[in-house]
C-alpha cells in the first residue's frame, strides 16, 4: 500500500515541529537553571559577605581594644579592686586553664569510649539509639542548664561553690561534642579496612585500637579541640558552680576565678581599669583558641 506524498510531508512537518518544540523547551529549561544558579550563587555570596563582615569587625575590635590592655602585669598580678593603678588576670588565667584542662582530661576518655561503642557496636541496638538521643539533647542543651544541674546535685548539697563543680559542668559539655565527632570519624572509615583485618584473624578490639581509631585520630583530636574551644569561653556554667575568686587559689574545694566570668564581671562594670582588663582577657581567649586550631591543622595535616 503506497503512502501519499501529502501524508509523508505532514509526518515530516510534525516531526520537525516536535523537535523544534523539544529544543525550545530544553533551551528554556537551561536558561531557567542558569538563572536559578546565578540567584543561588549571589545569595550565597551575600550571606558569606554578611557573616564575614561581622566576624572581621568583631576580630578587629578584639585586637584593637585587647592589645592595648596587654602588659606583663596581666600574667603576674591578680585581679585588682576598682580604680586601682595596677592589676592583672593571673588568678583568672590559672583558674581557667586548670578547670578546662581537668574537664578535658575527665570528659575526653568518656566521650571517645562512648563514640567507639556507638560506631562499632551500637549502630542498630536500642542502647545505641538511646545514647544517641541523650547525646543530641546534651549537644543542643543551653550551657546554663548544665550549670543549674551541677548546682543542684553538687553545689547545693556541698553548701558552697567550688572549682570541682566547675570542672564537672565543663566536662558535661565536653562529652557530647567528643562523642559526636568520634562516632562520625569512625563511621567514615571504610569497612574494607575492618574486613581485611578480620580476614587475617585480628580480634575486634585490636582492629578498633590499631586500625580504625588510628585512622580517625586526626578527626577525633579535632573534636577534642572543638570541645576545648567551646568550654574555654563558657561563662554561665561557671557562674553557678565555680563562681569566682578575686584571689589566687589552686584548691578545687573553693570558689575559683576563671577568665570568662572575670571578663563578664569586668565588662559590665563602670570602671575603666576593669574594662581594659576585660578586653585583654577577650583577646587572650581568642588567641588561645586560634592557636589550638592552627596547631592541630599543622601537626596533623599529613596524618589523615
Amino acid at each position: 500500500m503506497n503512502t501519499s506524498p501529502n501524508t509523508s510531508a505532514d509526518t515530516k512537518a510534525n516531526t520537525v515541529a516536535s523537535m523544534s518544540a523539544l529544543h525550545a523547551s530544553r533551551v528554556a529549561h537551561h536558561k531557567r537553571r542558569k538563572l536559578v544558579n546565578v540567584v543561588a550563587i549571589t545569595l550565597s555570596l551575600c550571606a558569606m559577605a554578611f557573616g564575614l563582615f561581622w566576624l572581621i569587625w568583631i576580630l578587629f575590635e578584639t585586637v584593637r581594644l585587647g592589645i592595648g590592655g596587654l602588659t606583663w602585669s596581666i600574667f603576674s598580678e591578680m585581679t585588682p579592686p576598682p580604680q586601682a593603678d595596677t592589676g592583672g588576670l593571673s588568678n583568672a588565667i590559672f583558674g581557667s586553664m586548670m578547670m578546662v584542662t581537668l574537664a578535658t582530661v575527665l570528659g575526653t576518655p568518656i566521650g571517645v569510649m562512648a563514640g567507639i561503642y556507638l560506631a562499632e557496636y551500637g549502630q542498630k541496638t536500642w542502647l545505641g539509639s538511646t545514647v544517641r538521643l541523650i547525646n543530641d539533647i546534651l549537644l543542643s542543651a543551653p550551657s546554663i542548664v548544665i550549670g543549674l544541674f551541677i548546682y543542684t546535685v553538687v553545689v547545693a548539697p556541698m553548701k558552697g561553690f567550688s572549682g570541682f563543680a566547675g570542672v564537672l559542668a565543663l566536662a558535661l559539655i565536653v562529652i557530647p561534642v567528643v562523642i559526636r565527632t568520634t562516632e562520625n570519624m569512625l563511621t567514615l572509615i571504610p569497612n574494607a579496612l575492618r574486613e581485611a583485618a578480620y580476614a587475617l584473624g585480628t580480634p575486634k578490639w585490636k582492629v578498633i585500637g590499631k586500625i580504625t581509631l588510628k585512622a580517625a585520630r586526626a578527626g577525633v583530636l579535632t573534636g577534642v579541640l572543638l570541645a576545648v574551644a567551646r568550654i574555654s569561653g563558657e561563662t554561665a556554667p561557671l557562674l553557678f558552680t565555680a563562681l569566682s575568686n578575686q584571689f589566687w587559689t589552686s584548691s578545687l574545694g573553693e570558689p575559683m576565678a576563671s577568665l570568662p566570668v572575670t571578663i563578664f564581671k569586668f565588662a559590665m562594670s563602670p570602671y575603666e581599669n576593669w574594662q581594659k582588663l576585660a578586653w585583654a582577657g577577650v583577646f587572650l581567649i581568642t588567641l588561645g583558641v586560634l592557636a589550638l586550631n592552627i596547631a592541630a591543622r599543622v601537626l596533623f595535616r599529613n596524618k589523615h
